[in-house]
């Protein structure tokens, strides 16, 4: 019997992965999260947890959502591959017929898009059926922060994982006049308030109006966000309550949907 062939070696490696499989949990649960808690929750030496962390990391399932503290975070690919499992479904597909009809319904286009850390990315749209509309390709990542469905989705988290997100420069968007950390907190609470994101000829994108809402997990995790976007040329600011209940609908609807899945 060769070394390689030893029962212990299974069963070594049989913890390895055991030991893999609860990080990736943990992390999912709790993110975002550094290396000294994860050794604490779950019981596994810091040194083994950490190995674990670069090992889930170049599978693509990790990732360090804040360098600073050095926390971790899942990836896009984690939700996916969980939706996947659960119903034989992605995202994409579960909230396609919601966007559809929300597009329809309001006559103007509907974006999808999934939190990915401190970014936002497009994973869907639905066409207005004007000739002018608001154009967002699939696959634009955006900061949270410059987005009116990630003011929807940071309005849904713990003010510590807030105040970790506004950490963070936009050196991409220096040449925008763009808010302070304490008007986006203010923003964060009157969104939280109302229900829905609102971003009228905000500074990112100035002559568009968006509302959003979060879209949440089974846990109540906000993980993904609707918008709908209209040129500001066309939007009606007196219908601003009713297609905010629309938009709130269907983000509601799709959360429902991933719990089923």
């Amino acid at each position: 019997m060769t070394g390689q062939d030893r029962p212990g070696n299974g069963i070594r490696s049989m913890n390895s992965v055991l030991s893999t499989l609860r990080v990736l949990e943990e992390v999912a649960v709790r993110q975002p999260i550094g290396v000294s808690e994860l050794a604490r929750v779950t019981g596994i030496p810091k040194s083994s947890v950490q190995r674990c962390l670069v090992t889930l990391q170049q599978a693509g399932w990790l990732r360090v959502v804040d360098r600073e503290h050095a926390r971790w975070g899942v990836t896009m690919k984690a939700l996916a591959i969980g939706l996947r499992g659960a119903g034989e479904q992605d995202l994409r597909d579960l909230a396609a017929p919601v966007i559809k009809r929300l597009a329809a319904e309001t006559g103007e286009t509907v974006q999808l898009g999934l939190r990915d850390g401190e970014d936002y990315v497009i994973v869907a749209t639905q066409d207005s059926r004007h000739i002018v509309r608001v154009v967002l390709d699939v696959g634009t990542r955006l900061p949270l922060r410059a987005t009116s469905a990630g003011v929807a989705i940071m309005a849904r988290l713990d003010p510590a994982d807030v105040d970790e997100l506004l950490k963070r420069e936009l050196r991409e968007f220096a040449q925008s006049p763009m808010p302070s950390s304490d008007e986006l907190r203010e923003e964060i609470k009157r969104t939280a308030g109302r229900g829905y994101a609102r971003n009228v000829s905000g500074w990112f994108r100035p002559h568009v109006a968006s509302l959003a809402a979060a879209i949440t997990d089974p846990s109540g995790r906000p993980i993904a966000g609707v918008t709908l976007a209209v040129p500001q040329m066309r939007y009606d600011s007196t219908q601003e309550e009713t297609l905010a209940r629309l938009v709130i609908t269907a983000a509601d609807e799709i959360s429902k949907l991933i719990a089923a899945a």
